[in-house]
């Protein structure tokens, strides 16, 4: 039997401070939600793609990057991936505003972790 994506109500746009990360919760899922300057919402499995792992909510954000806290890698919020010369991929997850209400949608197989 196919399970179809979880949608999460995470908060208001105004919950979320520009190029400032956001730690919620979609479930049992910890994520990290960015907001750009230009407004774009990301959001991010609170967990860097570094063999050693840590937070991503404390990074700084330029543009559409995530710079990791602790090792500095730089990530792109759009995609996950982790620029050249490091490599990786972080969990993103879709971003949706609806009358200014922020959902995160994510898929079944992580919706039941």
């Amino acid at each position: 039997m196919e399970r179809s994506n979880r949608e999460y109500t995470v908060g208001a746009v105004e919950d979320f401070m520009p190029q400032i990360g956001r730690v919620v919760n979609a479930g049992e899922v910890e994520l990290a939600i960015f907001r750009t300057s230009a407004g774009a919402l990301y959001a991010v499995k609170n967990h860097s793609p570094h063999p050693k792992g840590g937070p991503l909510a404390e990074g700084i954000v330029s543009g559409y990057y995530l710079y990791d806290p602790l090792h500095d890698w730089k990530i792109d919020l759009r995609t996950g991936e982790v620029q050249a010369p490091d490599q990786g991929q972080a969990e993103v997850y879709p971003v949706a505003v609806d009358g200014g209400v922020v959902k995160v949608t994510l898929p079944a197989a992580v919706a039941r972790l």
